[in-house]
């Protein structure tokens, strides 16, 4: 017999394995790697695929998807921008009507004002040729009272009484004139 199966004690060594062993072992793998390598292999790698395929079209979804929430951030950014500038528009817009508002209003004050000065010089004028008118013909009563009693004889006459009045009012005028000037 063979030495390796024999131990020391001439039994059967259990390490080493019995060559019929061997072989339906060698047999068994074999045909276990051919039924792996025909059925489960194939759907493996249809799986890897699959699942790569995935991964693939996920990265590009993700890819296109990315890329069109880049374009919206700058349509975004470009409305944005736009409503911006069309609200520094209106304001702009805003604060020159408020000027020429305000211009508008100035200038009805100012013609307003204009408007109550020249009244109140009118009634000025006005009042002030009445009561010169109301003083002329009191200093012209007084003056005539007056003379009556320095001259002695009476001034009843009415025309004779306003010429005389009248001149000396007009001299007065004429004196008093070069004076203020």
């Amino acid at each position: 017999m063979n030495t390796l199966y024999l131990g020391a004690e001439g039994g059967i060594n259990p390490v080493i394995p019995h060559t019929s062993e061997i072989i339906l072992g060698l047999i068994s793998f074999l045909v276990l790697l051919f039924v792996i390598s025909k059925f489960v292999t194939p759907k493996f790698e249809a799986l890897y695929a699959e699942r790569a395929a995935k991964i693939e079209g996920g990265i590009e979804k993700a890819e296109q998807a990315q890329a069109e929430a880049q374009k919206l951030l700058g349509q975004y950014k470009e409305q944005l921008a736009e409503a911006r500038a069309e609200a520094a528009r209106i304001r702009d817009d805003a604060r020159a009507e408020g000027l020429q508002i305000i211009e508008e209003l100035r200038e009805q004050a100012q013609a307003e004002s204009s408007r109550i000065v020249a009244q109140g010089q009118h009634q000025l004028d006005a009042q002030r040729a009445q009561i010169v008118a109301e003083l002329r013909a009191d200093l012209g009563r007084t003056a005539v009272e007056l003379a009556s009693k320095v001259v002695g004889e009476s001034l009843e006459d009415e025309a004779r009484r306003r010429g005389t009045v009248d001149r000396f009012l007009n001299e007065l005028d004429a004196v008093a004139a070069p004076a203020s000037k």
